[in-house]
């Protein structure tokens, strides 16, 4: 008599793997197409990295990503993705919108 666990595991990991993958090109081409748009003298006065240095990053992440799927490069990009949303985006947003001292 054979047990159903195998077969329901590799649906489960499969599920996962997927929604992983969306969650991390979804993070990741947001934050590129929101580092494209934004100045590039808006960084160095937040002090960050250059406007060039996100836009390698962000662009190199989305490209492993896009190649070798569900990864630590995955990961790896998620991580930078959130990086660039959280702290960089909201710096920028305050000097932009003239809540900042800048």
């Amino acid at each position: 008599m054979g047990s159903a666990a195998p077969i329901f595991y590799n649906d489960v990991r499969y599920v996962l793997d997927l929604a992983v993958f969306v969650f991390a090109l979804v993070v990741q081409a947001v934050a590129l197409v929101h580092c494209v748009t934004q100045r590039s003298d808006a960084f160095p006065a937040i002090g960050t990295l250059p406007k060039g240095a996100w836009l390698a990053i962000l662009g190199v992440c989305l490209l492993l990503t896009l190649l070798f799927q569900v990864s630590l490069f995955g990961l790896i990009g998620i991580a930078a993705g959130l990086v660039y949303l959280l702290d960089v985006r909201v710096g920028l947003r305050d000097i932009t919108d003239g809540k900042g001292s800048w």
